[in-house]
């Protein structure tokens, strides 16, 4: 069956520390474990015995702020070597004196951990189209800031309609111009946190964004992927859907 085309990769954002700003990228390597250096790190919560310890900003709004600069490669992973914070101070990646402010902020001792695998919610792959963004905002009476949804790859689709990222779930994305492209299985729409009520430049919280969704789309908006098919993506690469 032929490939059919959606649309055309508008972004890709890698975001090596969970929670923290993201880097966005002209390509990037689409591994086994989602893109290569992406959310590869993590801030555990000392004495948490739960399944999912992780420290993310719906628990510490002021994360967003911290921006992971700086990127060594000797892993075969781009990865950070300094964190800047808010105030324009830096400090070094994994060091104490980042684990100290961070848990000075939290009230709560935490340690910043690294797996390769990365450290992800559902899973390696988060995709959301720009239509749906763009209806959200326009349910708002504003343009939404896509850094909002935090998607590793952005799609601008050619039919521009809202969520339609909703109907390629069971499905196979391909990207790039050939049916032997790299490729993700689509697993499930994604069902947002209080995260998306955050601003991206202040952390202040706004929560008509979370209630917009749960109105128009029972709180969900983009899905998440899982690897099938490894290669480089580019921004401006072609999107296709294959049934999988």
């Amino acid at each position: 069956m032929a490939l059919e085309h959606i649309g055309n990769i508008y972004e890709i954002v890698r975001y090596p520390v969970k929670s923290m700003r993201g880097i966005p990228v002209d390509s990037a390597f689409l591994g086994w474990h989602g893109i290569k250096g992406d959310r590869r790190f993590a801030f555990r919560r000392a004495g948490d015995d739960s399944g999912f310890p992780w420290l993310s900003a719906s628990r510490l709004p002021g994360l967003l702020l911290y921006q992971p600069i700086g990127l060594i490669d000797n892993s075969g992973e781009p990865l950070p070597t300094h964190v800047h914070k808010p105030d324009g101070t830096t400090f070094e990646i994994g060091s104490n004196t980042l684990n100290d402010e961070i848990s000075s902020l939290f009230g709560s001792p935490v340690e910043l951990v690294k797996l390769n695998h990365g450290i992800f919610d559902e899973a390696a792959i988060s995709v959301i189209n720009l239509a749906t963004i763009a209806g959200i905002g326009h349910k708002l009476g504003m343009n939404a800031d896509r850094r909002r949804f935090r998607a590793n790859i952005f799609v601008k689709t050619e039919n521009e309609e809202m969520y339609s990222e909703d109907s390629w779930v069971g499905k196979r994305l391909v990207f790039g111009e050939s049916e032997k492209g790299p490729a993700v299985n689509v697993t499930l729409r994604d069902e947002r946190c209080m995260m998306i009520n955050l601003d991206p430049d202040t952390a202040k919280q706004d929560a008509r964004f979370m209630k917009t969704v749960v109105q128009l789309n029972n709180n969900y908006a983009g899905i998440y992927a899982t690897v099938v098919r490894t290669g480089t993506l580019h921004v401006g690469d072609r999107v296709s859907l294959f049934p999988e």
